[in-house]
């Protein structure tokens, strides 16, 4: 599925890759591992295409466009995986109420909660 969809969609800047969806699973694990109660997000820092999944927001996309794309057994199991990590992003970190301003519309919730720098109210 990875290969036939390595392009530029859905709102994906850097398309699927051979690899994307272990990547971006991979990176939300680790996000999610971090210590503390409350987590914020980071900005990406290169153009790499998984430098962008430094930004967790960019790696649940990937797994997003992956659940859009794939047949129901792969879909259902993938589910299975992201589900749990989406409810530890809701439980640790915090909704941002300017979001609107800065993020795309259509965006998943994903990319409205806080980031690494934002005020926290």
């Amino acid at each position: 599925m990875e290969r036939e969809h390595d392009d530029c969609r859905a709102g994906l800047r850097d398309g699927l890759w051979d690899g994307a969806v272990e990547a971006a699973l991979r990176y939300y694990r680790a996000f999610l591992r971090r210590p503390g109660r409350h987590l914020d997000l980071c900005f990406e820092v290169s153009c790499h295409p998984e430098s962008s999944l430094v930004n967790v927001a960019n790696a649940r996309d990937i797994l997003e466009e992956a659940l859009h794309l794939l047949p129901l057994p792969a879909r259902a199991e993938l589910g299975r995986l992201v589900a749990p990590l989406d409810a530890g992003l809701r439980r640790r970190t915090l909704p941002d109420p300017h979001a609107c301003r800065r993020f795309r519309r259509g965006g998943g919730w994903w990319h409205r909660r806080l980031y690494d720098g934002d005020f926290r109210w």
